[in-house]
């Protein structure tokens, strides 16, 4: 089953450090690293070369949605933070963002990971939504 990686982070955060986070997940979910089909983030975060590392590194596309384009997910959120809406006009970039991947891919998305924290990122996986759901 393909996973979705949405993610949110600093400014400047490096390559290396989202990498992590994401193999930190993965392996406390007992996930394969081949399993990843797609990254994405808010369009803001759109230069910033930790993203397009990780992107290039793992070989997947990297896609960026505007917060307009985030906020029908808002309902399906584990965490509303209104630092995020502050600074980026969505509640949560990295949960909004996987499931936005993962619907554009698949036609239906559920969170097979909730929003994951370190001190400069976050990290949420989706997967398509199983049938009944």
């Amino acid at each position: 089953m393909p996973l979705f990686v949405g993610l949110g982070c600093r400014r400047g955060c490096p390559g290396q450090t989202l990498g992590n986070l994401l193999e930190q997940a993965l392996k406390a979910h007992d996930l394969p690293l081949t399993a990843v089909a797609g990254l994405a983030s808010i369009d803001l975060k759109r230069d910033e070369p930790g993203l397009q590392h990780l992107a290039r590194q793992l070989n997947v596309p990297l896609l960026f949605f505007s917060a307009a384009q985030l906020a029908p997910f808002e309902p399906h959120l584990s965490h509303r933070s209104a630092v995020a809406h502050q600074n980026s006009g969505c509640y949560g970039v990295a949960e909004s963002a996987a499931l936005a991947l993962a619907e554009q891919f698949t036609g239906s998305a559920h969170l097979k990971i909730t929003r994951t924290l370190c001190a400069e990122a976050s990290l949420a996986l989706a997967t398509a939504a199983e049938s009944g759901r």
